[in-house]
């Protein structure tokens, strides 16, 4: 089992819920292979990912990655 474990400390609370609330809907989506979870820690997000394989698991990270990424540059437009 493959494991990883990314902490990301955003600029404010209220942009740290914005981003969790924005991404935790693809976190309950089944993914083949991997396990997901998210939490927000006050300015803090937690991403645990959880894999078979290295491969699922760095498509997994690059696609959390992303998606955390888009809600952030959209935020910052509001």
């Amino acid at each position: 089992m493959r494991e990883a474990l990314i902490e990301l400390e955003m600029d404010s609370e209220r942009e740290a819920t914005i981003i969790y609330e924005s991404v935790y809907p693809e976190v309950r989506k089944k993914i083949p292979k991997t396990t997901v979870s998210l939490e927000r820690k006050g300015k803090k997000l937690i991403l645990k990912i959880k894999s078979r394989d290295t491969s699922s698991l760095r498509a997994a990270c690059n696609s959390f990655l992303r998606w955390i990424e888009t809600a952030k540059s959209v935020s910052e437009i509001f």
